[in-house]
């Protein structure tokens, strides 16, 4: 899968450097609300491409409901679904491949389906 940033959502080698900050990029991580003493993780940031954002999201409920391969990622996200309902559990398989997916990248490796997944 290629995407390319669109508009002023251009990719940033500082922005990058790690697997984990691609997720953050895109916009699938939880933006925190700090107030006095209340301190909660909210919803997803929406930082980012919305597009690749999307089409990521669409490749996780893929990996949750279609796939009839066994891997340690939908194992896992088969486990969160139980635990917080489908549409959360999609985004956090979704912020899992963006990870897998750029270490990929960096590493010049293949996809293994039984690898613990990244976290």
């Amino acid at each position: 899968m290629i995407c390319r940033p669109s508009g002023h959502h251009q990719l940033s080698r500082v922005a990058l450097r790690n697997s984990r900050s691609v997720a953050a990029w895109i916009g699938l991580t939880t933006r925190r609300y700090q107030s006095g003493e209340v301190d909660y993780d909210g919803h997803i940031s929406r930082r980012g491409d919305a597009h690749l954002r999307g089409l990521l999201y669409e490749a996780a409920t893929v990996v949750l409901t279609r796939t009839t391969a066994d891997s340690a990622l939908r194992t896992w996200g088969l486990k969160l679904r139980e635990r917080i309902g489908f549409k959360r559990a999609a985004v956090a398989v979704a912020r899992k491949l963006a990870v897998i997916m750029h270490a990929m990248l960096k590493s010049g490796q293949t996809f293994q389906r039984h690898a613990e997944p990244v976290v």
